[in-house]
């Protein structure tokens, strides 16, 4: 029998804030994407029918009833080998990503930081990174998807080493799918927008949680016009985003700023996105991001929150494969937040009554690759199943989406 592998041969795009890698470190960096890849198409295939001829037949002799949720899903599958298999190759994984990074980042951390403040220096664009900004807890109390230091942790003056192992590391654990500039949400997303709302030019644009503005620059490519603003509470990841958008040509806005309460006046902005934020807040700082949404947004403007769609969307067995990320890889909101009603949030929040609406962004690498995505995807999120290999279900991002009201005094 004739066994083929067939590699990842995604490579990222160098600019001049990433590290270069010497032969050692390159081959680690390449085999941890490798390995992620792996687990993705020849380990994560095996956990249904484990769960079907295994698990769930074990859970109904010990309980007398079927699994009926991710819980029970989790609860049958957690004692299976095969499935403790998965579990911990997986975080190793994850953990050796940012362990092979780390190696050229440290090695270069200060010729990084030098560059860093020549390249904000060559730019027009501002970097207001306030004095006595505490970030909160829900991203200080750990290392967020295991990434060493998390978002906020600086090692020396103007160190921007957190900002580094974040642009190289999400690349790896993407395995590529982000694109050549981990873009591919952003770009998606603008897509998107000027596929479905060709007359929408918004004047002032705001990333929420942007870290080191990797989905914030297509918005400066998609909308040149515009003033394009990314904040997060990261302030390494902040100095380096400013840095990264000079190196890459774009002269974009960067702050140091909390979502939940920014400094920018009511009505400043024509849009305001995020890229994967929410999951990565807290239950009660997610109302409040939906509320300074509103409160920036200009009468008219939208917001649009790209992550994965919510848990009531998803078979439970598909919930119980994302719901890993919550028990292995540091993401305690990853599943809670997937429960929250986002609908609800919006409206109250402002936003008209059912309005706010879940769509699809079809993935821009895909689309570039030829391989398209399940057109049908934005009829039917519910009835798109999570497919081994997959970095996005069905090859879009999901979106959602509401308007503030033209109208606001009808609106009240």
């Amino acid at each position: 029998m004739e066994t083929r592998l067939m590699l990842n041969c995604f490579q990222q795009a160098h600019h001049a804030m990433l590290p270069v890698p010497t032969h050692d470190e390159a081959s680690r960096q390449e085999f941890a994407k490798t390995l992620k890849g792996f687990i993705q198409s020849g380990l994560l295939p095996g956990l249904a029918p484990v769960y079907q001829t295994r698990a769930a037949k074990a859970f109904e002799r010990e309980h007398g009833r079927k699994p009926e949720d991710r819980r029970d899903i989790r609860a049958a599958m957690v004692p299976d080998p095969y499935f403790q298999l998965y579990a911990s190759i997986n975080r190793i994984a994850q953990e050796l990503l940012w362990e092979a990074t780390n190696l050229s980042v440290e090695r270069e951390l200060p010729d990084l930081i030098a560059k860093a403040k020549a390249l904000s220096a060559s730019s027009k664009a501002q970097l207001v990174m306030p004095e006595g900004f505490v970030p909160p807890r829900y991203v200080t109390a750990l290392d967020i998807h295991c990434m060493p230091g998390g978002y906020v942790s600086e090692v020396c003056e103007d160190d921007v080493s957190v900002g580094v192992l974040y642009d190289r590391g999400v690349f790896l654990y993407s395995m590529g799918y982000g694109g050549p500039h981990n873009d591919d949400m952003g770009r998606s997303v603008c897509n998107y927008v000027q596929r479905t709302m060709p007359e929408f030019k918004p004047r002032r644009i705001l990333d929420m949680g942007c870290t080191v503005g990797h989905s914030t620059l297509p918005y400066k490519e998609y909308f040149p016009d515009a003033e394009v603003w990314g904040i997060d509470v990261g302030g390494p990841c902040i100095r380096y985003a400013h840095a990264r958008a000079a190196a890459l040509g774009h002269e974009v806005n960067f702050a140091q700023m909390n979502a939940e309460d920014t400094s920018f006046p009511e009505g400043h902005f024509d849009l305001v996105v995020s890229h994967i934020l929410l999951h990565e807040t807290s239950g009660k700082a997610m109302p409040r991001i939906f509320k300074e949404a509103y409160r920036l947004l200009s009468p008219g403007g939208l917001m649009i929150h790209a992550d994965l769609p919510p848990f009531d969307l998803m078979d439970p067995f598909t919930q119980f494969i994302l719901d890993n990320e919550t028990w292995y890889n540091n993401e305690p909101f990853w599943g809670a937040m997937r429960d929250m009603d986002q609908l609800s949030l919006a409206e109250a929040a402002g936003f008209p009554p059912g309005e706010a609406r879940f769509t699809t962004a079809p993935m821009a690498i895909m689309e570039f690759m030829g391989a398209g995505y399940a057109a049908d995807a934005t009829e039917s999120v519910a009835d798109r199943e999570f497919t081994a290999g997959e970095y996005a279900p069905g090859g879009g991002w999901e979106v959602l989406i509401a308007q503030k009201p033209i109208d606001l005094a009808a609106a009240a």
